[in-house]
């Protein structure tokens, strides 16, 4: 039995966004390995069936002795269990285990770039840490039997134009897909106030500050009529925002913070519009297809990412990115026009329908996994 492993940042990110191609890759009779930080939620993988390997990795931090440490565990692992396909997923997991799985000459090697981050930023793109990082990646992917997984043509286009990977090892996929069978669209029922929904981290470049400077410039005229429905938990990176700003900012009425959720199909269904000011170098935001899918017109910006979850003008808005003003303007023609709402929410679902598909994602990687 063709064993695989694939190696994810954290335990929740797999159950969010990889846990179904694992679960298609068992059926199909592969033995199948999930390697993650341990954040509470690998018995919830191991009563999928699934293995489970805690891995050893601080996913924003640079401390060169806790990064030659997840390379080690991985190195190590590797030497040992001998797994035929390895799939890493996310920057630095293919940083290290990508250079592992090249030493330890593993027969197959898929990556999958699922956002970039401000790593290949413009600020970032002469910098020493920016060039060894190509450098290394470079070196993992020129290999045979190697596929990289992209959700984004931008992504694509940056990794071949810098030399990293031939185009013939490119794949693109939408995402990581969304089930349209559980994600079905719904209608939003008239009550009292209109809902715009943000789901994301509570870091800056997510737009979290972009949408609620935009809420206050339409705060004179819609206070008593809208509420913004902030969704995400707090992270330590850099560019995280503090528990103590966002209380600051948020009200509890007109802009609410609601921290870490589990139930966002539900607040989804009592929405009115989604809105995601992200300026972020996205891979292909899973809170805009899952939005898309519910049937929610979505106002996104036309950055890396983003751009491709939105048909500007028909299932949603375009605008510039860190344009809160822009933001406001879009808000407040879908505030006032119930049909242009129902219109573009419908037209949304039919896009995710096109586009979307988990079905298609499952397809596209057992196809890849197979070839190797």
């Amino acid at each position: 039995m063709n064993k695989l492993f694939i190696v994810v940042n954290v335990d929740s990110f797999f159950l969010s966004h990889r846990k179904d191609i694992a679960l298609r890759a068992v059926k199909e009779g592969y033995d199948v390995t999930i390697i993650a930080s341990d954040t509470g939620k690998s018995q919830e993988i191991k009563s999928l069936g699934l293995k489970f390997i805690n891995l050893p990795i601080n996913k924003t931090g640079t401390n060169i002795f806790q990064e030659l440490k997840t390379f080690k565990f991985l190195y190590s692992l590797f030497k040992k269990e001998k797994p035929h396909i390895v799939h890493l997923v996310g920057l630095k997991t293919i940083l290290w285990g990508g250079l592992a799985a090249r030493l330890r000459k593993i027969n197959g090697l898929v990556t999958a770039v699922s956002g970039l981050g401000v790593m290949f930023s413009p600020e970032y793109k002469h910098g020493l840490m920016s060039e060894c990082i190509l450098k290394m990646m470079r070196f993992i992917h020129h290999r045979k039997n190697t596929y990289c997984i992209f959700h984004n043509t931008d992504d694509l286009d940056l990794f071949v134009s810098n030399g990293i990977i031939d185009r013939e090892h490119c794949i693109r996929t939408m995402g990581s897909g969304i089930d349209l069978n559980i994600f079905k669209y719904v209608e939003k029922q008239k009550d009292s106030k209109l809902r715009v929904l943000f789901t994301a981290r509570m870091v800056e470049d997510k737009g979290v500050l972009i949408l609620i400077d935009a809420a206050n410039i339409l705060r004179e005229k819609y206070h008593d009529k809208v509420e913004f429905l902030l969704c995400g938990g707090l992270e330590t990176n850099p560019l995280a925002i503090k528990k103590e700003t966002l209380n600051k900012l948020c009200d509890g009425t007109y802009i609410k913070w609601l921290g870490k959720r589990d139930d966002i199909k539900q607040l989804l269904e009592s929405s009115d519009i989604f809105a995601f000011p992200s300026y972020y170098k996205e891979g292909l935001p899973k809170s805009c297809i899952e939005a898309a899918a519910i049937g929610r017109p979505i106002i996104t910006c036309d950055s890396t990412g983003c751009r491709d979850t939105v048909i500007d003008g028909k299932t949603g808005f375009l605008i510039p990115i860190k344009d809160s003003t822009a933001l406001a303007d879009k808000l407040q023609i879908l505030f006032e026009d119930e049909n242009l709402r129902k219109e573009m929410g419908y037209n949304a679902r039919k896009y995710a329908e096109n586009k979307f598909s988990l079905e298609d994602v499952i397809n596209a990687h057992i196809k890849i996994y197979n070839s190797l």
